[in-house]
């Protein structure tokens, strides 16, 4: 069975960093990602990456800002976000599956998801 427990959310100031981590057990998954889910709105898509390789996979509007990466050491996924804007604050799912690339954007594809963890970005 596949758990994810996110860690890492919290109140920052636009432009400001944070980092989010995904501690991840189980390996029914080759896709490991994450979403975010404002107030009001949908869950989207943010970021994912495969598990054992290089290959990732950004959102439009975080590329350039957030990246993903795994941390072998630790099992984990990070999500490192920097240049932070208010349309940023959300509860950030961390969410893993087994997917063909082309599903990767497609939050109904997930299998697994953690439990959440809030990000505010105040003006």
């Amino acid at each position: 069975q596949v758990q994810l427990v996110e860690s890492g959310g919290g109140l920052v100031q636009a432009g400001g960093s944070l980092r989010l981590s995904c501690a991840a057990s189980g390996r029914t998954f080759n896709i490991i990602g994450w979403f975010r889910q404002a107030p009001g709105k949908e869950r989207e898509f943010v970021a994912a990456k495969n598990w054992s390789g290089g290959v990732t996979y950004y959102a439009d509007s975080v590329k350039g800002r957030f990246t993903i990466s795994r941390d072998s050491a630790q099992n984990t996924v990070n999500l490192r976000m920097n240049s932070l804007k208010p349309e940023d604050t959300a509860v950030y799912y961390c969410a893993a599956a087994r997917l063909l690339p082309d599903r990767v954007g497609v939050k109904d594809s997930y299998d697994y998801w953690g439990q959440g963890t809030q990000v505010t970005v105040s003006s």
